[in-house]
Parts: structure tokens; C-alpha cells; sequence
């Protein structure tokens, strides 16, 4: 009995073993039937499987949804090769033919020759629909074997591409479309610089055309009225009107072209530390002349220390000089002008200019800095041009301050500027304005000293040749030529020589190398007289290595001046001594 009993127990547990491994089993091969009716019945995929030959066998739900065929018209009919593009096969069966050193046939061949030989194989490929229509997808092959790994048939699972494919295409329209605007902003791009260079051309040519008559009317203009005899009063005045119209035209050329050249982006500016002190007692000296003709009374600060700020001088004393003239021109008779320095927020210096004009209301205020806007002063007895303001707020934002006005209707304006403070210790040194010469006559027994001047237009060397006849200790030689300056030059060895840029044959920029070349003129002092007078000719003439650059129209006194100070240059040089110098 204890060995049935305990014999069954034993027996009973094996048989549970077994059960359980059964009821396993049973719930596998569930669950792998699920996932194929899951795979065939799927929507989301093509699943067609073949056999060994590549004809249909399995034609999922997937398959009949994206390619249009029921199941029973590709089953056991045709090969996927039957309904994928013919042309890409062909490519297909090609590249695999290369690619593996062998040929291969245009067909289901070319669909599954790596999955035969067990090699990953995932590629584009294109079906055509039973309508006629296209669809790509992304095809994955993989061979099927049975337990003997003998190759019984094909598994193609197929996705549709046609979404990345738009992705894809609409990616190279945009690269495309970036290319083609990046060529044509390059394009641009040349063209606007072409455009600039061209302007910078025209201007420079305007500048030129326009500076050289005025020399001749300004220069004549200025001996008529220090000539002697002195004119009549008649002659005074008529004298008085050419030289205004000619200083306000020359105003006026300078403001087109300083307006121009900011807003090419061609104006460069030198920001430094530099003293406000220095630069208001410059602005006194330069509106002298305005203000003993108006009877304006202006105001300057006694400023205790240098009040340092950083900006381009010369440009600071343009805006500064522009405001005072218009607080000058437009203040009632009898008026005043007070200037003040004061400290303003965010680390800034306020210069503030307050006159006691007519103000200007709400409607003037807001067309203040708008060109060839004189805001109804067109008909008054003032000239203008409506560029100045224009041009000073140009100039304030290149040097990052601001600019600015306050103004009541019946009591006056106060136009202010800002800069930005600085507390350098040491500032740029720049070589003081030297003071009109005083004319006086030449003691009997002085050198006379020698003067070449190299100059193609006729009314222009008439107008030294005049000049020059008020100056006994000066002898004048002429050419009209470069190539014929650099002989006289070399063959008579004057003291100073005075030099056009724009000259027959070679330049007068060209001249000065040869001459600074040869050691028996290199030491003459060489001085541009020209009519290129933008920024950047008067930049390239000193590099070149002028002594000086002098503009037309010429002013006579600055013309006398810097003569003085190349005959002084001259005899500190030492200049040797040669037959053609009367000494």
C-alpha cells in the first residue's frame, strides 16, 4: 500500500509536468498564428512572400490596399518583378552586376540576388499599381529556409515612401531655391559695390568738375577784393555777392557730397579721446566771422578741465559748427546764443545750443532731419540748403551719440548733442590751426626763393601766377604736364613745388614717386593743389607723401600759409644749390 501510495504521487506529478508543457506549447502556436494573421492582415505594410521561383504565394491586406490587386489575381500568377518599374530593374540588375562582378538578369533575379546569399538587402524601389499609377516604397528582403536551411522561398515587406520622397523633394526645391537666392544676393551684392564704386567715381568726378571753375571765380574774387588799388565801393559790393554765391555754392557741394558719402557707407571716422574744451575754443574761432556780421551774441562755457569725450574730432567740430551757424542764421535780431556743456545719463556729455529765434512748432519738429527740408525758410532772406541737419544726424549715429532739439514757439530752440564720456588720460595730439599770414613786404636784401607749379588749366595757373605777384621773395616756373614738371624739376631744383593730381600724360601722384625717387629732388617739398577734394583722395595724396593738400577753391590766406611753411621746410632741409636757382 506504501508503495502504490507512494508510487501514484510520483506518477501524478509527471503527467502535471507534461500537461503544462502541452498547454505551452498550444499557447505559443496561438500566439505565432496571431502574429501572422496580425502581419498578413496588417494595412500599414505590403508583406508579399514568394516561393523559391518568385511566384506570389502570400498577398497581405497591406499589399492589396497600396498596390490596388486582390489576392487571388497575383497569387500563384506572377513574380513581384511583374509589378515593380521595368527601368529601374534594369538599373537595379546593372549596378548589382558591378557591384558583385557577375551578371545579372533584369528580373526577380535582381530583387532577391542578396537575400539568396544571406546578405542584408534594403532598397528604394518602385511598384506599379493595377491602375497604372506609381508607388514608391522601401523594400526589405529576406530569404526564407526551411530545417534543412534549404531556400524555400521570399519575404518582401514593403513600406510606402511616398511621404519622404515629398519630404525628400520638397528638401532639394528649398536647397534650390537657397541656392538660386544665395546666387542672386551674391549678385546683388556685386551689383550694389559696383554700384558704390561707381558712385564713389561719379562723385569724385562732380567733385572735381565742379571745385575747379570755382577756383577760378573764388580766387579772382578774393585778389579783386585785397588788390590794390582797393576796389571801389560800387566793385566792393559786387565783389561781396560773388564771393557769398561762390562759399555757399562750395557749402553746398560739400554737404551733397558729405550726405553722399555716408550713406554709401564710404565716410570713415577716427573715434579718439578728445577734449571739448579744446574743440568749443576751435568752433569760436571758425564762427568769428558770422557772428561779428550778424551782431548775434553767443556764449561759450568757461569749462574747468578738458571734459573728455570719445568721437571724431573733425566731425564733432562739423555738427558743433553747422548748429551754431543755424542758431546764427535763424535767431531774431539783437538775439544771443548760449552753449553749455553739462553731464548727461548713461555716462554721455550734452553740449546744448539754446538761441532765442522763433522755435519751431510740432508739424516743423517732425520734418527737422529730412533732406532739402528748410521748413518754409525756402523764401526767407537766409540761404540754405536743408542738408546740414541731415547730415549732422548721419554723423552723431556713426559715432554712436545723439542728437536732438527742444524748442517753444516764440522763445527759441536748444538743439543738443551727446557723446560718450571717457576718462582718458592722454589724448590724441593734433597739430594746432596755424593763424592767417600777415602779408608784408620783403626786405631788399632776402633770397628769392624758386616755386614750380605743375598745372594743366590755364585759369588755374593764371590764378597762382596773380597770387603769386603780391609775394617779391618768390619766383614762379611753370609746366603743364607731369612728365614736364619732373624735367624742370631735376634740371632747376626749386624750393617748393605745387603739384595738380589730374594731369596730362602721368598723374600728379605719379610725378611725386619719380621725384621722391631721384636723391637730388627727393628733399623738395611737394604740395598737391588739386580738385579732388574727397576724403579719401586727400587720404591717398598724403600717403603718396605730399607735404600738404591743398583744395580748390583756394583760400588765400591758407594758400600763403602753407607756402610759408614749405619754403621754411626747404631751407631747414638744406637743399643743395644748382644753377637754375637764383639765390
Amino acid at each position: 500500500m506504501r508503495k502504490n501510495g507512494t508510487g501514484a504521487p510520483g506518477a501524478g506529478s509527471a503527467g502535471v509536468a507534461n500537461a503544462v508543457t502541452e498547454d505551452q506549447r498550444e499557447q505559443i502556436l496561438l500566439k505565432t498564428g496571431a502574429l501572422q494573421t496580425a502581419i498578413l492582415n496588417s494595412a500599414n505594410f505590403s508583406s508579399i512572400a514568394t516561393d523559391e521561383r518568385g511566384i506570389i504565394q502570400i498577398f497581405n491586406v497591406g499589399a492589396e490596399r497600396m498596390l490596388g490587386y486582390a489576392a487571388s489575381e497575383v497569387v500563384n500568377r506572377i513574380t513581384p518583378a511583374d509589378i515593380s518599374d521595368p527601368q529601374e530593374l534594369v538599373a537595379r540588375a546593372l549596378a548589382l552586376s558591378i557591384e558583385c562582378d557577375t551578371p545579372i538578369a533584369p528580373g526577380f533575379e535582381a530583387l532577391v540576388f542578396k537575400a539568396r546569399r544571406s546578405m542584408e538587402d534594403v532598397y528604394e524601389l518602385t511598384y506599379i499599381r493595377k491602375d497604372g499609377s506609381r508607388l514608391p516604397a522601401v523594400v526589405s528582403v529576406t530569404a526564407l529556409q526551411d530545417a534543412a536551411n534549404a531556400i524555400i522561398g521570399y519575404l518582401l515587406i514593403g513600406t510606402d515612401n511616398t511621404a519622404r520622397q515629398q519630404v525628400e523633394a520638397e528638401r532639394r526645391r528649398l536647397d534650390a531655391v537657397l541656392k538660386d537666392s544665395h546666387l542672386e544676393l551674391k549678385k546683388a551684392k556685386v551689383a550694389a559695390e559696383e554700384a558704390n564704386q561707381a558712385k564713389s567715381e561719379f562723385l569724385s568726378c562732380m567733385s572735381h568738375e565742379l571745385r575747379s571753375p570755382l577756383n577760378a571765380v573764388l580766387g579772382f574774387a578774393q585778389l579783386m577784393e585785397t588788390g590794390t588799388p582797393p576796389p571801389t565801393p560800387g566793385q566792393k559790393d559786387c565783389i561781396d555777392q560773388i564771393l557769398q554765391a561762390g562759399w555757399y555754392l562750395l557749402d553746398l557741394i560739400n554737404e551733397i557730397l558729405d550726405l553722399a558719402l555716408i550713406e554709401s557707407g564710404k565716410l570713415s571716422l577716427s573715434p579718439e579721446p578728445m577734449s571739448l574744451a579744446e574743440v568749443l575754443a576751435d568752433c569760436v574761432a571758425m564762427i568769428e566771422p558770422q557772428v561779428q556780421q550778424s551782431g548775434i551774441h553767443v556764449h561759450f562755457p568757461v569749462l574747468e578741465g578738458p571734459w573728455l569725450v570719445r568721437a571724431d574730432r573733425t566731425r564733432v567740430k562739423q555738427v558743433l559748427v553747422n548748429l551754431l551757424s543755424n542758431a546764427i542764421k535763424y535767431n531774431r535780431v539783437g538775439g544771443r546764443v548760449d552753449v553749455r556743456c553739462t553731464a548727461a545719463a548713461d555716462a554721455r556729455t550734452r553740449i546744448s545750443l539754446q538761441d532765442t529765434g522763433e522755435g519751431l512748432g510740432a508739424d516743423k519738429l517732425a520734418q527737422l532731419f529730412q533732406p532739402f527740408n528748410r521748413l518754409g525758410q525756402e523764401t526767407g532772406s537766409q540761404e540754405g540748403t536743408g542738408i546740414g541737419l541731415v547730415v549732422c544726424k548721419r554723423l552723431m549715429d556713426l559715432m554712436d551719440g545723439a542728437i536732438g532739439v527742444d524748442s517753444t514757439v516764440g522763445l527759441g530752440s536748444t538743439f543738443w548733442i551727446e557723446l560718450d564720456t571717457t576718462a582718458a588720460s592722454q589724448l590724441t595730439a593734433e597739430p594746432s590751426n596755424t593763424p592767417l599770414a600777415v602779408l608784408a613786404p620783403v626786405p631788399a636784401d632776402s633770397a628769392l626763393r624758386t616755386l614750380l607749379c605743375v598745372e594743366d588749366n590755364p585759369a588755374n595757373l593764371m590764378l597762382v601766377e596773380r597770387l603769386l605777384a603780391r609775394r617779391p621773395d618768390i619766383r614762379l616756373l611753370s609746366a603743364r604736364d607731369g612728365r614736364q614738371g619732373v624735367e624742370m624739376a631735376r634740371a632747376c631744383l626749386q624750393d617748393i613745388i605745387l603739384m595738380d593730381i589730374n594731369l596730362p600724360g602721368i598723374s600728379g601722384i605719379t610725378a611725386l614717386h619719380i621725384l621722391a625717387e631721384d636723391p637730388a629732388t627727393a628733399r623738395i617739398p611737394v604740395i598737391a593743389l588739386s580738385a579732388n577734394a574727397m576724403p579719401r583722395d586727400i587720404e591717398k595724396g598724403m600717403q603718396a607723401g605730399f607735404f600738404h593738400y591743398l583744395t580748390k577753391p583756394i583760400k588765400v590766406g591758407e594758400f600763403m600759409d602753407t607756402l610759408d611753411l614749405a619754403l621754411d621746410f626747404a631751407l631747414v632741409a638744406g637743399k643743395p644749390s644748382s644753377p637754375g636757382r637764383i639765390e
